[in-house]
């Protein structure tokens, strides 16, 4: 390490980020600073370092600093460097894309639907909701409750008679007129108070309808009303609290450790409703604190997400500079708070309760997988087994070829090294070609780069798959990774399975081996990663060749079609006057279109 005195010395009293590099330039840490002189000066003179900082600085050849305006800047380009550089002694989160959000569209008749993305304008979005489970079971109670549509526009424009959800209620049928615009826009208005929260004056308004209906005579109604009621009631039987406002928008993060795993919480409160929870374990997350691990995840994860008004918080951590970030990426105030009382007690009891209890099962299966692990490494006597990697061909009858590439490393799947290769240029249906084929693609690279190899190269298949990845890993000069085909056994019944080895070799453990065990689960998954992509490129080739097929089709007409109706299936559910519409297709082509794919 050649951290001088002078260096430290020279460094600003000023905020900023510092970055800690290696001797062949890879940034080892992202670190942000109110002090960059003090800050990373302390690296240098504290005895209690935890072992993970101690290894990291052994490592350090020189030190990079950005000076910014203020902490709260240096804490936006701390997270923005720790998102894109993913230094190895940072903990890091998962990053999701995007969360499903449950959308009231801006039709005559809306539509209850289940969303990812940007909302048009005339949309109402709820949410964001913390998985696609949530969504789903809040548009089932609100069905019940309200009984808006959820089909498709196509298939409401389409329509002759009501279809089986209005006939167990929970669709008033706008599609065939069977309920008034007014009413039906009565219903849209109430569902969209019971998501904001406003549950208590919904049932107040209600039960005035109710009563009114009853004076009128209306029994028929006043039925209707009261049934109403009771399904709300069951519906708010499933909040905590019921609050409007801000005060009812609220996300809970908390932090637990068991077992050297640490888990994050998120649970999230939207309307005073409790709409789910989920789990998140950080990367490179040995060693550290849950301070640390608290304070990393709200940084990272609200970069690109919704921030409500208030976080929750189970532990105390500074949130001066984390308040003014957040409030300047949502452009409102946010509050981060700690000590709370009351219901919001009540979550953030909750919420640690269920980071514990996942920290408790991850580090109960990390062992687990580690057993499994050690099994298979002392079978095969290779101590050093730690990256596993797994090939697997689908098609059908040579259609739309696709080779999977799975990756178990350490003690888990690596989802983030996975790879899907499309397989084109051999005899359609063969599966030896195929695997070569593959295989080329994914090492050719690692060879030339000096990439990551496998420790154990699992190859889906027999004696002739694994001469096939012999011969190809052979001309590669890769000959030295170990190489073992897992045949299906008779009647292709799990457990039953036979591993080969390059040299023909075979090998049968027992159905309770732990190795046998993980080696099923890897191969399970190249198979099910494989399938998924097959049959997606294959319903892609297809739809576009079915239209392709329809004269007076060309390329702009399909590409104008399948926007319009979001698929090839929106197209085969769309009438001839829905065809008709689209821009460029005349009524006699939208019946041959029609005819073509009925």
């Amino acid at each position: 390490m050649s951290i001088t005195r002078e260096f430290l010395a020279s460094l600003p009293t000023l905020p900023g980020v510092y970055r800690m590099i290696d001797a062949s330039d890879a940034v080892l840490y992202v670190g942000k600073a109110k002090d960059l002189k003090k800050r990373v000066s302390s690296y240098f003179q504290k005895n209690d370092q935890s072992p993970r900082i101690r290894l990291m600085l052994k490592s350090v050849a020189r030190i990079d600093t950005t000076i910014t305006r203020t902490e709260a800047e240096a804490l936006l380009l701390e997270n923005n460097l720790i998102k894109g550089l993913k230094p190895r002694f940072n903990i890091l989160f998962r990053d999701d894309k995007s969360y499903p959000y449950l959308l009231l569209t801006g039709h005559r008749y809306p539509r209850l639907a289940y969303f990812r993305g940007t909302p048009k304008k005339t949309d109402q979005a709820f949410g964001p909701y913390p998985n696609s489970y949530a969504v789903r079971e809040s548009i089932q109670l609100l069905q019940k409750v309200f009984q808006l549509r959820s089909c498709e526009d196509t298939v409401f424009a389409n329509r002759s008679r009501p279809c089986l959800l209005h006939q167990i209620r929970r669709c008033t049928a706008p599609c065939v007129d069977a309920i008034a615009p007014d009413a039906y826009a009565r219903d849209v208005a109430e569902a969209a108070q019971l998501l904001r929260g406003e549950a208590s004056a919904l049932t107040e308004t209600i039960t005035a309808q109710m009563n009114a209906a009853a004076e009128q005579l209306d029994f028929e109604t006043a039925a209707f009303l009261r049934d109403r009621l009771r399904m709300l009631a069951t519906v708010r039987e499933k909040q905590f609290v019921d609050t409007t406002g801000s005060e009812a928008d609220a996300d809970v993060v908390a932090v637990a450790e068991a077992g050297g795993v640490i888990a994050v919480n998120l649970t999230m409160i939207r309307g005073g409703r409790h709409l789910g929870d989920r789990s998140f374990y950080p990367q490179h997350g040995e060693g550290a604190t849950l301070t640390e691990a608290l304070e990393a995840f709200i940084a990272q994860h609200y970069l690109g997400h919704p921030i409500p008004p208030h976080l929750l918080i189970s532990e105390a951590i500074k949130t001066g500079a984390l308040e003014t970030l957040l409030s300047d990426l949502a452009q409102k105030k946010i509050s981060v708070l700690h000590r709370v009382t009351a219901q919001r007690r009540v979550w953030l009891t909750m919420a640690l309760a269920n980071a514990r209890l996942s920290a408790e099962r991850r580090s109960s299966e990390r062992a687990h997988q580690t057993q499994r692990l050690a099994a298979l490494a002392d079978t095969l006597d290779l101590p050093a087994l730690k990256r596993i990697e797994c090939f697997d061909i689908s098609h059908t009858m040579g259609e739309a070829t696709i080779a999977s590439n799975v990756v178990y490393e350490g003690d888990d799947l690596k989802k983030a090294d996975y790879r899907r290769y499309n397989i084109t240029g051999i005899t359609p249906g063969d599966d030896y070609a195929a695997m070569r084929a593959a295989l080329t693609k994914r090492f050719h690279k690692s060879v030339e780069e000096n990439g990551v190899l496998p420790d154990l190269l699992l190859i889906d298949g027999g004696k002739g798959q694994i001469s096939s990845a012999v011969e190809a890993m052979a001309e590669l000069g890769l000959s030295d990774v170990l190489l073992l085909g897992v045949a299906k056994g008779e009647s292709r019944k799990p457990g039953l399975e036979t591993l080969i080895f390059a040299d023909g070799r075979e090998l049968k453990l027992a159905k309770d081996h732990p190795g046998f065990h993980l080696i099923q689960q890897v191969r399970d998954e190249a198979h099910r990663f494989a399938i998924t992509g097959h049959r997606a490129k294959r319903g892609k080739v297809r739809m576009q060749s079915t239209l392709e097929d329809i004269p007076g089709i060309g390329p702009r007409r399909r590409k104008q079609l399948l926007e319009h109706f979001g698929g090839l299936q929106g197209v085969r559910d769309a009438g001839v006057d829905a065809l008709a519409s689209v821009n460029g297709i005349s009524r006699e082509l939208a019946e041959t279109l029609y005819a073509a794919l009925h």
